[in-house]
């Protein structure tokens, strides 16, 4: 029988969304160890697939790659949104972005009078707060890009005991300010510090690592601002300057690399990974990491103006083709995840969430969260069966010329992008989008249409629903 043949992709599509719904539902099942793992999330920025060297990337990264060669290696693994604000705000509720009150779907400008208005919002309750509650210790050290111009947007008003870094979405790497205008705190307070972004972030990590103790676990979210570009200040025309902000060191290490862009970003990334390297030798001098869960990760793919590579996969950062939203992802639990293996399902940031809520053993059933619990898949290489995925960014950046959508149900991925129209891709069969199959199946091209308006009519209605009270 032909898949074309109606009852048939009928049935198919059914079972499809039901596994998915079903499975989504189940978000906070699982076993959970008899002592709760500390868990610390290394979120790097503007980083594409291509740009980590154990997913194939000339640039060196030795560091980050033994969190592969130490446990599992994601091979589909989805940003919430190929935006930064909007997967920010995705992998610390657990929520599709499309769902905020505020609608967050394209990146916060620090600048802009209307932005300043806008945030993550009371009642959209962060992972930070849920653990908070279940009693770890929290901090966020790096970027938060959740809001800025209302203290009420701040991290520390959305779970978070410690907080350090920036706010904006990009910062001068040596100046630490946005432009001209200072961009450093330390728990909400403005903090002049000296030196490079990437080293601070790192130190204060390692200050807070080695300030912890057995008794009470900690979540640990470090955001990077590397390797994301600089934004500087031109003193001859008073404006901002988007600029790659690499030291001389780095850059003598990468020397090799032709094109001086690329050079520039891997300088950077090299940087950020002997970053990481410290904050995991500081794991293990102060015999930390076997009970720790270290999740590495982008924000999305990364921005080839500025270096980054996202090949052979089609699209780039503010794109919803799968360069813009496929990411490197490394997973690494000593003695409960097994090392050096793939797990080639597809998943999401949306499904930390629910996996830190059922490994910490943490309540979330007033939250609700469109992930899943991925414990079985990471400790044991289970399939839960077809999945359904859904992204929406919207026009306000200097990326994005107009609204995108996507969706993606097993195999299938329909894509609306304001310039080329709507596309629909086999990723089995097709996965760098290469052939636009909507004219030889169009049945299943006004279905995955269909769903995809059904789903963005939910989420933003969703929005404005009244929520469980904060529990600040």
């Amino acid at each position: 029988m032909s898949f074309e043949s109606c009852s048939y992709r009928q049935l198919i599509w059914g079972l499809l969304v039901v596994l998915s719904s079903g499975l989504q539902s189940e978000h906070v099942r699982g076993e959970t160890p008899a002592r709760r793992p500390n868990i610390v999330v290394i979120f790097s920025d503007d980083q594409g697939t291509h740009d980590v060297g154990c997913y194939g990337s000339e640039i060196p990264t030795p560091h980050i790659d033994t969190l592969a060669r130490d446990g599992v290696k994601m091979t589909q693994f989805y940003a919430a949104s190929s935006i930064c604000t909007p997967s920010r705000f995705g992998l610390l509720t657990g929520q599709n972005p499309s769902r905020s009150q505020d609608q967050l779907l394209s990146a916060l400008m620090f600048l802009a009078d209307e932005d300043k208005t806008r945030g993550i919002r009371d009642h959209e309750t962060t992972i930070a707060e849920v653990l908070t509650d279940a009693g770890y210790r929290t901090a966020l050290i790096g970027k938060w890009h959740l809001g800025h111009g209302d203290p009420l947007f701040a991290p520390h008003e959305h779970g978070f005991g410690l907080t350090y870094g920036h706010t904006a979405g990009c910062i001068d790497f040596f100046t630490l300010c946005y432009g001209n205008t200072p961009d450093w705190y330390r728990n909400g307070k403005p903090l002049v510090e000296f030196g490079y972004s990437t080293d601070l972030i790192a130190d204060e990590a390692i200050r807070y690592l080695n300030a912890q103790t057995p008794d009470q676990p900690f979540f640990l979210y470090i955001p990077f601002n590397a390797p994301h570009f600089g934004k500087g200040w031109n003193d001859g025309d008073d404006t901002t300057v988007n600029l790659l902000q690499p030291r001389p060191q780095e850059l003598e290490r990468v020397q090799w690399i032709e094109d001086i862009t690329r050079r520039k970003y891997a300088a950077m990334v090299v940087a950020l990974d002997d970053s990481i390297g410290r904050i995991l030798d500081t794991l293990e001098a102060n015999k930390l990491s076997d009970n720790t869960l270290v999740v590495f990760m982008s924000d999305h793919g990364g921005d080839p103006n500025y270096g980054g590579d996202n090949r052979p996969l089609r699209g780039s950062k503010a794109t919803l083709y799968e360069g813009g939203i496929r990411v490197p992802c490394l997973v690494r639990w000593p003695g409960q995840i097994p090392a050096g293996e793939l797990r080639t399902q597809p998943a999401t940031a949306l499904d930390w969430f629910p996996t830190f809520c059922s490994l910490a053993n943490a309540d979330a059933s007033e939250n609700t969260t469109d992930g899943m619990n991925l414990t079985p898949l990471l400790t044991r290489n289970e399939a839960s069966g077809p999945r359904e995925f859904f992204w929406e960014t919207g026009a306000h950046s200097e990326l994005q010329r107009g609204n995108w959508q996507a969706l993606r149900v097993g195999e299938w991925k329909w894509v609306r992008s304001p310039n080329e129209g709507e596309s629909l891709f086999n990723l089995h069969d097709d996965p760098n989008e290469q052939h636009d199959l909507s004219h030889t199946h169009p049945q299943q091209m006004k279905q995955m249409q269909a769903r995809a308006d059904q789903l963005a009519t939910e989420y933003r209605a969703s929005a404005h629903k009244k929520r469980p009270a904060s529990r600040k």
